[in-house]
């Protein structure tokens, strides 16, 4: 008792579960007061507000699966009405619940308000021309190319002015740039692409939040015309973490260079595919990614370290406020990182230092460090900053992982026995990470599976086998190595953190070897995130074993409705590509294998694509491809439309289709520029193909409307 005492003063962190009184047992997870007591609990607590963020996500969910774009009148009645119940309630037991309704409501608006502020126009048709540009970030780099985003676009003949604020452009590798560069070249500027699958990653979304309105590459002529201002704090920063990086790349080369790179600077364009596909069997591609492992490591190294050093020093141990100066030094490291990882713009990154800055607030303040709350807030603060990043996988996966991690340390425990060896305590090590790996790989499952069509069922076993390496030799070594950079004797570190990447690909082959044939995992709908999602708010919400019962019940109903079906035909909008599914399995009806449009499907429905579908015969004025169960004909002359139109059960075309086309479903270039890629399933009761565009209508502001 002493030893939980002592551990909840020096750390913050009480060994019982929040609104569980210590020494006293829990009610049966199957009794009825149970249940009440625990949300009775909640309410006393101010549970509820745990639940803010969750209804913020509601409400961002609502506005971008609108139809149309909602009247700012509308918004603000809705608003006013919501603020006079509010103080209608103020007094009531139902306050909370109306706060839950304010959220929903923040969450709604704020898309529109950032699309306000930093979206842009989206470019509608392709751009050639001569023009010069700011550089404002340098996203990747390789010896081959460049990614970088530019602002201020400028025609410098009479090329048309773009409407646009910013591009994302593919530069070469040379000269050297920074922000703040001002750059000249002949560019080829194309509109933002869709969702190459209908609920895949929306390109268009996620640019136009951004404030980039267009895709594009040099042609030709490119040169650097001035340099930016030696002042800039941005192109400090970025001159850093390349110089970091170059410095990483003068020890060591391949794919421990690379992710070298990616752990130190957040810099992942130099991870070959094969080195990713290997981290991501194993279950270890979070490692390369910079989020609250390293954080943790760093800045929880750093409070330990510098705190034991005080403690172990007499006259700054009883004179100083020793755990208060760590945890400062703690923020200070934090804080550091993050400007390497890359700031604001990496969403993990950033929701880690926005949670530990709350614990180390909480150390400060003499409370405790890990609750739900301050998971709360840090979601509260991502959502604020950056509303779109909720529908990135990178947002999905960390919220998830942190939420259980945090939800099952709350549940009841024993203390630790006093008297353990150190082999009990490595014991312990072993087991607690085993255990965090299994429930944040558990957690982040439904959420991988969506994005990735991937899991790894041996992820705790790689976590295992790697994470001392990685927490002992690479990161250790990796900070000492960026400490020593000014010295110039990083030399060393850097030979040893290499090693220790060696050894953690070394694991991830053999755990990815092992994981061979149980990779796969079933297509999952956009419903299945929304399940997932209220269960995760269920298990936020309740702080006992009955939270456990809302990820139980979302399994059996994500097998119910959340699993997807795969398509018979794809069609591509922007390719020539129409993939058809035979019983010989998917093949191609026109177009080619290896384009990227075969390639992420392929990857997606976990399956080979071939160069020829079966049952296909083509001419010069098109093809046809019939199956037991419908024909499809892909038109590519006119000409073929008398004859094809009325003996087909679909009509494919790449040219606009008469009106006379009548007797078959009809997607034509209209239909493509409109939708972008089509997904078709065959309906044998209605008789006609079921269709899904990727793009459901064109009224929202980020769509890309032909001309």
């Amino acid at each position: 008792m002493l030893e939980a005492e002592t551990r909840e003063r020096d750390t913050g962190i009480a060994p019982v579960a929040v609104g569980t009184p210590s020494g006293q047992r829990l009610p049966a997870l199957w009794s009825r007061p149970a249940t009440a007591t625990g949300l009775a609990d909640a309410a006393v607590t101010r549970r509820l507000f745990v639940l803010l963020p969750f209804a913020m996500i509601a409400g961002l969910i609502a506005y971008a699966v609108l139809p149309g774009e909602p009247e700012p009148q509308a918004l603000l009645a809705i608003g006013l009405a919501l603020a006079l119940l509010t103080v209608l309630l103020r007094r009531s037991i139902t306050l909370p619940l109306a706060g839950l309704l304010v959220a929903a409501w923040v969450g709604f608006c704020l898309l529109p308000l950032h699309g306000l502020w930093f979206g842009t126009t989206m470019l509608t048709r392709p751009a050639y021309g001569l023009y010069e540009a700011r550089v404002d970030e340098i996203v990747s780099a390789t010896p081959e190319t460049r990614r970088v985003v530019v602002s201020s676009l400028t025609p410098l003949a009479d090329d048309r002015p773009l409407p646009i604020v910013r591009a994302r452009l593919v530069v070469p590798p040379e000269p050297p740039l920074a922000p703040g560069d001002i750059i000249r070249a002949k560019l080829r500027l194309a509109p933002v692409p869709g969702p190459i699958l209908p609920g895949a990653f929306d390109g268009q979304f996620h640019a136009y939040f951004a404030g980039i309105g267009a895709y594009g590459n040099v042609t030709s002529g490119f040169e650097l015309v001035r340099h930016g201002d030696s002042f800039d704090a941005t192109r400090a920063i970025e001159g850093l973490r390349m110089a970091i990086g170059a410095r990483i790349d003068a020890v060591l080369d391949g794919p421990s260079a690379a992710i070298g790179r990616a752990m130190v600077v957040g810099d992942q364009s130099g991870i070959d595919d094969a080195t990713r596909d290997v981290m991501a069997a194993s279950g270890l591609a979070h490692i390369y990614s910079i989020s609250g492992l390293h954080l943790s490591i760093v800045a929880g190294g750093t409070f330990f370290l510098l705190r034991l050093l005080l403690a172990s020093i007499a006259a700054t141990a009883t004179r100083w406020p020793v755990k208060k100066i760590a945890a400062v030094a703690g923020l200070v490291a934090a804080a550091g990182y993050l400007l390497l990882a890359g700031g604001l713009a990496n969403v993990p990154a950033l929701r880690s230092t926005i949670m530990l800055a709350l614990i180390f607030g909480a150390v400060l303040a003499g409370r405790r460090a890990l609750t739900m709350r301050n998971v709360a807030i840090a979601a509260l603060a991502i959502t604020v900053i950056d509303p779109a990043s909720i529908f990135r996988a990178s947002f999905q996966l960390s919220f998830a992982a942190v939420v259980a991690l945090i939800g099952i340390y709350e549940m009841p425990r024993p203390p630790p026995a006093a008297d353990r060896n150190w082999g009990r305590r490595l014991w312990a090590t072993i087991w607690a990470t085993a255990l965090t790996s299994f429930i944040a790989g558990t957690a982040t499952l439904l959420f991988s599976a969506y994005h990735f069509q991937q899991t790894a069922p041996l992820g705790v076993l790689g976590n295992v086998l790697v994470l001392p390496v990685v927490s002992l030799v690479i990161m250790p070594f990796a900070v000492l190595s960026v400490l020593a950079m000014p010295f110039g004797i990083e030399a060393p570190f850097v030979a040893v953190m290499g090693w220790g990447i060696d050894r953690m690909v070394d694991g991830a082959e053999l755990v990815a070897g092992w994981s061979e044939g149980l990779t796969g995992n079933p297509l999952l709908t956009g419903l299945a995130l929304v399940i997932g999602l209220v269960a995760l708010a269920w298990f936020a919400f309740l702080n006992s074993w009955w939270r456990l019962l809302g990820p139980a019940l979302a399994i059996p109903l994500i097998l119910l409705v959340g699993l997807d079906q795969r398509p018979d035909i794809l069609i591509a909008d922007s390719t020539q590509a129409v993939a058809l599914r035979t019983e010989a399995g998917m093949g191609l009806i026109t177009g080619r294998t290896g384009s990227f449009a075969t390639e992420v499907w392929s990857e997606h429905y976990q399956e080979p694509i071939a160069a020829k579908a079966d049952g296909t015969l083509c001419d010069s004025l098109g093809c046809i491809a019939t199956t037991d169960r419908f024909s499809v004909a892909v038109i590519r002359n006119g000409a073929a439309f008398a004859e094809d139109c009325g003996r087909n059960d679909l009509v494919i075309a790449r040219i606009r289709a008469p009106v006379t086309c009548a007797g078959s479903q009809v997607i034509d270039a209209d239909a493509l520029a409109a939708g972008g890629v089509h997904w078709l399933r065959w309906n044998a009761g209605a008789g006609r193909f079921d269709i899904r565009p990727a793009i459901p209508n064109l009224t929202r502001p980020w769509r890309v409307v032909p001309r």
